[in-house]
């Protein structure tokens, strides 16, 4: 057997500022930007494969291949990003934001033929001075946003778009488009800032900075980091409210997806600036997010101010699938495990509950302990603004905006599955089946297919083919991120065991590679339990979050026709007749394994879809109590019982299921004697 050597990264990697090396395959920063650990690769280049598939399928079937039909009056011809008297805003530029990447991680011809006229029309409608997009305002429409053509906002999803389509095909007007466009705003942004037609460019003003250091990167020129520094002055400072202020104590204080979306900013300055400060106010900022309004499946209270860690507290979407792309952003720059491990809690947890199965209605808000979903005031900031609709799914329930943006959240987590390092090598820093075609080494193209069905299975198998048959053998290191939750990992190579390793590590396995050469990746998971609200508790095991199993009675219902320009035709409500009202016995740490019994279904496992309750591949049992005072109020689930509480009601078993997998829950237990 060929020997390999086996290196461990701890936790982060922080590049010092250098020239990009000549030698590799992926470009890096160019000087004077830091250097980055992980390289995104071109889009296209990772596809997925089994049960992640299955999702984008789902999509590609669902509402996002058709939002044109579904949603006319927004994402038809009128749409001002077509040219149209329409929407002027950001919900046309939201879904082809995760149309497009959707469209080429398929290689779908009908979906890049979706996309096409969007791009088209961005392309051409630049003016002389740089400007481009929508250029004129018109008077109020029921269900559109018309009056904020010029907005700085919506363009920043525009350069988002405009990256992935270079991206995939290598089309140079995106080059000639973006550089006239940042030309035009340093020249404009002294006069008119950021915050000179809406406050929303200001706070999410790091989508526009990481496209602009994007295209430094392409073409080098000095003026892009000029403009860098004056995006960075005019935005919000979050390093300010997370180091210096008490906002993230405190209830609405900021709008939750200002929130999500507008907390990498630090991390995308500081490539410019290598202040370890940025860093560290982002970190400090998510800690404390969590502290005070955060959620066992990976998101905080925010409906639609910030509104701290009550379990029947609003999750908006727009707040997920936004968080997740700024996670994928700050991994990619620093190389952080924990922000890996947090996408996986939103993508395995948060994610595939708030959209129904055929990826056709959604839910505005989430609850963490969700009981009943029906058209009722829950003690949400928006209540008197969405008429009670904000858990219902349905298309337009709640606002609008949730069922133009979720399109980005499988696509781009796939197209950040694997990573190139600057030793050109392969990262796999985030695990789903997949497969990725890249080159190593001296250049040569390799694919590697991983076949695995995490998040609820614990074995991943990598399999090595290199493309070029007349080339036998080629040296490259492959790069595996060992979670923070899995206490000891393996690494198998063909079938040998080669070393073991701790959480919160990157295994770097550096050997010479040959066509059918194996890995096997072995992440124990484990029962743990941790603490929220009112001192309950939330089962875990590996990424995974656990929730009551309860029985779903979906109905279908009717909006009024005075209220189908705003809330769409339908809505769905879900009851059960399930008891909810459990503590979880209370427990010695030394019993958890026969305290938590975890049954898996091996064919549940391998089926290509598993998120919702008939197909669920793990349970695990529980003796519990009720606790009769804990009863329904508002239509949801009453004030959560101080732990350890007390409770005379005789013992019984429940059964927990993936979080992923449940419309209606109990993820934060109450612990009873």
């Amino acid at each position: 057997m060929m020997r390999c050597k086996i290196f461990v990264l701890v936790v982060s990697i922080l590049f010092v500022c250098a020239e990009s090396n000549a030698g590799e395959l992926y470009p890096n920063n160019r000087y004077p930007l830091v250097r980055k650990p992980y390289i995104e690769l071109p889009l296209g280049s990772i596809r997925a494969k089994g049960w992640l598939l299955e999702m984008l399928q789902r999509q590609q079937k669902g509402a996002t291949g058709q939002m044109d039909r579904l949603y006319p009056e927004v994402m038809g011809p009128r749409n001002g990003w077509l040219g149209g008297d329409g929407d002027q805003w950001e919900r046309g530029p939201y879904w082809i934001d995760g149309l497009l990447p959707l469209a080429y991680i398929l290689d779908d011809k009908a979906l890049k033929e979706k996309v096409q006229p969007w791009v088209e029309w961005a392309l051409h409608s630049q003016r002389g001075d740089g400007y481009f997009g929508p250029a004129k305002d018109y008077p109020y429409e029921p269900g559109l946003q018309r009056d904020n053509s010029a907005d700085w906002w919506p363009r920043m999803v525009v350069l988002k778009i405009l990256q992935q389509y270079y991206s995939a095909t290598g089309d140079t007007r995106v080059i000639s488009l973006m550089t006239n466009y940042f030309r035009y705003q340093l020249k404009t942004l002294p006069e008119k800032p950021l915050g000179n037609w809406t406050f929303w460019a200001e706070f999410r003003a790091c989508d526009n900075l990481q496209a602009v250091h994007w295209l430094y990167n392409i073409t080098g020129e000095p003026f892009l980091l000029e403009l860098g520094e004056l995006l960075h002055k005019q935005s919000y400072s979050f390093v300010d409210m997370f180091m210096h202020r008490d906002d993230l104590t405190r209830f609405n204080t900021i709008h939750c997806v200002n929130l999500a979306q507008g907390l990498k900013e630090p991390v995308i300055y500081y490539q410019q600036d290598p202040d370890k400060k940025y860093l560290e106010a982002v970190k400090k900022g998510l800690a404390d997010i969590n502290k005070y309004h955060g959620q066992p499946q990976g998101m905080y209270g925010g409906d639609e101010g910030l509104h701290g860690k009550n379990p029947t507290q609003g999750s908006e979407l727009c707040s997920a699938v936004e968080l997740m792309f700024s996670l994928e952003k700050m991994m990619e720059i620093t190389g952080d495990i924990a922000f890996a491990d947090h996408l996986e809690r939103i993508a395995f947890n948060a994610l595939p509950t708030q959209v129904t199965d055929d990826f056709m209605d959604k839910q505005y808000f989430q609850q963490a302990n969700q009981v009943m979903i029906t058209r009722h005031f829950h003690n949400f900031y928006e209540d008197h603004n969405h008429a009670g609709t904000d858990i219902c799914f349905g298309a337009l329930t709640g606002y609008p905006c949730c069922f133009s943006n979720m399109h980005q959240g499988w696509p781009k987590f796939t197209q950040n599955l694997w990573y190139a390092t600057p030793d050109n090598g392969l990262a796999a820093f985030v695990y789903s089946p997949s497969e990725v075609t890249a080159k190593v080494g001296s250049g040569v193209t390799v694919t590697i297919t991983e076949n695995t069905a995490y998040p609820v299975d614990d074995q991943i198998s990598f399999s090595i083919e290199i493309k070029d048959k007349k080339q036998k053998q080629v040296d490259f290191p492959l790069y595996l991120r060992i979670p923070g939750w899995c206490q000891e990992a393996s690494i198998s190579i063909n079938g040998e065991k080669v070393e073991t390793k701790r959480g919160s590590e990157v295994a770097i396995v550096h050997r010479t590679w040959k066509t059918g050469d194996k890995v096997e990746l072995q992440l124990p998971m484990e029962v743990k339990t941790s603490r929220w609200h009112e001192n309950s508790i939330a089962v875990e095991r590996g990424p995974l979050v656990y929730a009551l199993e309860m029985e779903e009675n979906w109905e279908k219902k009717e909006f009024p026709e005075e209220e189908r320009s705003r809330y769409g035709a339908y809505y769905y409500e879900v009851n059960s007749p399930t008891k909810w009202n459990y503590g979880i016995l209370n427990y010695r740490y030394e019993d958890m394994k026969e305290h938590f019994k975890v049954t898996v279904h091996p064919e549940k496992q391998q089926e290509n879809y598993f998120w919702n309750k008939e197909n669920a591949p793990i349970q695990i049992k529980v003796k519990a109590k009720e606790i009769k005072f804990w009863q329904l109020y508002n239509e949801m689930s009453g004030p959560l019982p101080y732990s350890v509480n007390q409770s005379d009601a005789p013992e019984e078993e429940i059964t927990l299921i993936p979080y992923g997998c449940t419309t209606l829950r109990i993820s934060e237990f109450p612990v009873v004697r």
